[in-house]
């Protein structure tokens, strides 16, 4: 079984952005030659994300309002965990959005459905943030 590990960084230049990375997953699986395994690809921030959806922009723009409606930014009065930091809301929307996903490799390609693509989602940006990829398999 072959073990390939990676990691990618990232910078924002907004506090909250939303990434498509499956070129970048694609390179790595490319790299890892693995033709039928499983890929791991998870936010090494506990103020990011990873998940999986359509790379659809008014998709995207839905996404950030409602996250903005569960988890308001501000004020940031509104959350205990704000008195050395201001970024509560952005671990909140971490928890809604999840930390990883995994995909199946399939034939040297990701298995999947209609559309979808890997994301990375930054809440608390404009810094450097790392997301691991990790891929076992034959």
């Amino acid at each position: 079984m072959k073990s390939f590990r990676k990691e990618l960084w990232f910078e924002t230049s907004r506090r909250r952005e939303l990434i498509n990375i499956t070129p970048n997953i694609i390179q790595c699986l490319h790299e890892s030659k693995v033709q039928e395994g499983l890929l791991l690809v998870n936010a090494m921030h506990i103020t990011s994300s990873v998940f999986i959806n359509d790379d659809e922009r008014g998709l995207h723009h839905d996404i950030d309002a409602w996250l903005e409606k569960l988890a308001p930014e501000k004020p940031y009065d509104q959350y205990k965990h704000n008195g050395y930091e201001d970024n509560a809301d952005a671990h909140l929307k971490r928890t809604i959005m999840g930390r990883e996903v995994v995909v199946a490799i399939t034939e040297g390609k990701l298995d999947f459905g209609p559309w979808e693509q890997i994301f990375y989602g930054e809440f608390d940006g404009k810094r450097r943030k790392r997301v691991l990829v990790k891929i076992i398999g034959e």
